[in-house]
């Protein structure tokens, strides 16, 4: 073949490519189609009866009383609990995460699944195809061995790459339909122990016990019903009400799907509080209307409080980013803490010491407008306590940013939150 015929293949293929790199590129940039830019208001407060009427209608889930709620803090607490629901079931197990990485957390569960699935248990496991990369073979293989089910979530296909950047971030494990698990934790070597340095993370996830765990399940089958070609969804009936403690919904997002219910679930905490707000997230990422919703809950002299990660973290663009809006919200009296031991990555939200919101999405626009999520909000004085509580210990970790401190920083810092905010919309 002629040198300049060679020259010009190359030339449309390196083209070619190019081209479509851009394209995918652009897609993921563009603004997803449900983003949420209003100011909202509420006129009830938490603690009022019609704030939970509201929350039900607006954003569709029933509200279920009768739940038993217990937050659970790092792998050494939340581990052993999921096992132990796994090695108790009697019919099925629902299984989605967003990472499963071979080592010796994987390791565990890889087994207790597999031993389920061989003593009749039905059991489904959704992984993300981008976080759950790092599964290994044998892995999939003992579990599908025992029969199990195992999808990936939204494989790269070179036809669909324009949906690339549309992940299941989900965490959520419910067994027998009864008892259920969500919050920030993967299945990884990195959430082990209790958060005892940097390479151990700091998590928080919740256990729910009563039927707020079916909403949590159906949660799951949207997805899974999303992976495979053939599926046979089996949620239980509703049984009796135990009592009028822990009234729970949950709450989902997709890329897809109109108004973000997700994040309309934070501003409207954040309209109906008249104490108090702490948040603790990663990836801390205040959109026009969320800041807003935060600067009009400090003018109505609500103590906000944040609790972010710190330079330990996994993802520092995006913290260089986050910190791009720290003098707005200083200005405004909300308290910052950046956790010092290791990386922060609980997601938790207490408003006025009664209404709570755990799950996996964090506080930024991945999670508010392109992310599968799930977060379950609980009406829980008891609760709200013990993730108070928590939050209190982890603050005693964690380097209070103050205004005049802030001012202070270098010109170089600031020139990488000024570039690195630019990218805020796919952060």
């Amino acid at each position: 073949m002629p040198w300049t015929r060679k020259r010009m293949l190359w030339t449309i293929a390196i083209t070619a490519l190019a081209t479509v790199l851009v394209v995918v590129l652009s897609l993921n940039f563009v603004s997803p189609e449900k983003k949420l830019e209003r100011k909202i208001e509420h006129r009830y407060a938490v603690s009022d009866p019609q704030f939970r009427r509201e929350m039900g209608v607006m954003l569709g889930p029933a509200i279920v009383p009768g739940n038993t709620v217990v937050d659970l803090e790092n792998g050494d607490q939340i581990f052993p609990a999921m096992l132990e629901a796994i090695q108790q079931a009697k019919r099925r197990i629902s299984f989605e995460t967003y990472i499963y990485e071979s080592g010796e957390v994987a390791g565990a569960f890889t087994r207790a699944l597999a031993e389920a699935a061989g003593r009749g248990v039905r059991v489904n496991l959704v992984v993300d195809a981008v976080g759950g990369s790092g599964i290994n073979s044998d892995d999939v293989k003992q579990l599908e061995d025992a029969g199990c089910r195992v999808v990936r979530f939204n494989t790269l296909r070179w036809y669909s790459l324009e949906e690339a950047n549309y992940r299941t971030h989900r965490k959520v494990l419910v067994v027998d339909g009864d008892v259920a698990f969500t919050g920030g934790v993967g299945i990884a070597d990195h959430w082990k122990g209790n958060a005892q340095d940097e390479d151990h993370w700091r998590d928080t996830m919740v256990q729910v016990t009563g039927p707020a765990a079916r909403l949590l399940e159906g949660g799951f089958y949207e997805n899974f019903t999303e992976a495979v070609a053939e599926a046979m969804p089996e949620l239980n009936g509703v049984g009796p009400v135990r009592g009028d403690q822990g009234a729970a919904f949950v709450v989902r997002s997709s890329p897809s799907g109109g108004a973000n219910d997700m994040k309309r679930l934070y501003l409207l905490g954040l309209a109906a509080a008249r104490r108090s707000v702490d948040i603790t997230t990663p990836y801390f990422m205040p959109d026009e209307s969320s800041r807003w919703s935060l600067q009009d809950a400090a003018n109505r002299g609500v103590q906000i409080r944040l609790l972010v990660e710190g330079d330990k973290t996994d993802a520092k663009p995006v913290k260089y980013a986050s910190r791009r809006y720290y003098e707005e919200l200083l200005k405004l009296g909300v308290e910052i803490y950046e956790y010092q031991p290791t990386m922060m990555h609980a997601k938790t939200f207490v408003v006025d010491g009664t209404w709570n919101i755990v799950g996996s999405a964090n506080f930024d626009n991945r999670s508010l407008e392109l992310n599968d999520e799930l977060n379950v909000a609980v009406s829980s004085p008891e609760l709200a306590a013990r993730l108070l509580e928590d939050f209190d210990r982890d603050r005693q970790h964690a380097r209070r940013i103050t205004l005049e401190e802030w001012r202070q920083r270098s010109l170089w810092s600031r020139l990488l939150e000024q570039f690195w905010a630019l990218f805020g919309e796919i952060f």
